[in-house]
């Protein structure tokens, strides 16, 4: 009886001496392109980084830190002058002052009036430079933007005499009208100082907003005029609500600038004894540490100002958003 026959098996492949180099990775060009990125963000956003700390975030943190020091003279007031911690002594003393207060209502009451006729006045102007009823429209764009050239105190200065009986040929003829009106009195100053500010920033404003209506689609508008839409309809129901990004900037930045109040009650406090030194929160702080010498009393009213700006400022964003919030569901 025969044994069957096996067959060897196969003998392994060899293996080579040397392996194959490795095929690079694809992603390896897109990390390569994303760490480029990330390094021209980075090279790009230092520059305001360092702005933002240094003008911004040190201030603050100065201004917080000294506000829970004071300088006390112990010995009945005749001994030298010691920097304590207080803690929130001077917080209390701000929030308590009743001319702090009266500042905030008076920069409540010139928000008020300031903040809706700049708006409505600066889109206003825009809309009608942008409809193209104004002729030599470039001309017009620069005589009404030529006031924010002027500094503020300049401003404030020419302001300061028209409203000065005796100087001012704008009284004078009102005077010749039987017209007497005292600009800066009890009832008038703060709409003084709110002409003031509109004829500085009006024209600013205007072009921020003329260069919003010009990224419009001019398709849009041609199709509201084939629709029969007239030009006040067209300006209000498709040209206003196409820049209301623009608009909420403009409100935030003209609330933001009016809560800092000082220059222009400053300058006309000279003239009238209805702007005391404590008109203004910013006047507040300003008599706080440069008059009565108390530099915690004046970081901790102007940590009180900032919190209030910038809970302002949240509250607004937070109330646009939610109003735009059903047209972009819509959409």
């Amino acid at each position: 009886m025969t044994s069957p026959v096996t067959t060897p098996a196969s003998a392994p492949a060899s293996v080579p001496a040397t392996a194959p180099a490795p095929t690079p990775s694809p992603r390896t060009p897109r990390k390569s392109a994303r760490s480029r990125e990330l390094g021209a963000a980075g090279a790009l956003m230092t520059p305001f980084f360092i702005l933002l700390v240094t003008v911004f975030l040190i201030p603050v943190a100065t201004a917080v830190w000294l506000s829970f020091f004071s300088d006390d003279q112990p010995g009945l007031g005749f001994g030298p002058e010691r920097t304590v911690f207080v803690g929130l002594r001077s917080y209390t003393a701000v929030l308590t002052d009743p001319t702090f207060l009266s500042g905030l209502g008076t920069v409540v009451l010139y928000c008020v009036i300031y903040i809706p006729l700049m708006v409505i006045g600066a889109l206003a102007l825009a809309l009608l430079l942008d409809s193209g009823v104004v002729r030599l429209r470039s001309w017009a764009q620069l005589g009404l933007f030529l006031p924010h050239a002027v500094p503020g105190i300049i401003a404030a200065v020419i302001w300061l005499y028209l409203y000065t009986p005796g100087l001012s040929p704008v009284i004078d003829l009102l005077g010749k009208a039987d017209i007497t009106i005292n600009f800066l009195g009890v009832h008038t100053v703060v709409p003084s100082i709110v002409n003031i500010a509109l004829w500085s920033n009006l024209g600013y404003n205007m072009v921020v907003f003329y260069a919003a209506l010009q990224a419009v689609p001019r398709e849009v508008i041609e199709a509201s005029v084939v629709d029969g839409a007239g030009p006040v309809r067209t300006a209000l129901q498709i040209k206003t609500p196409l820049v209301r990004s623009s608009v909420v900037m403009v409100a935030m930045f003209t609330l933001i600038f009016a809560l800092q109040l000082f220059t222009e009650p400053m300058l006309l406090s000279q003239a009238t004894p209805m702007i005391s030194s404590r008109f203004s929160p910013s006047m507040y702080i300003y008599d706080a540490a440069f008059t009565r010498n108390n530099y915690g009393l004046a970081a901790a009213a102007s940590v009180v100002l900032l919190v209030c700006t910038i809970a302002l400022s949240y509250g607004v964003t937070r109330w646009t958003n939610r109003a735009n919030a059903p047209e972009e569901e819509a959409r």
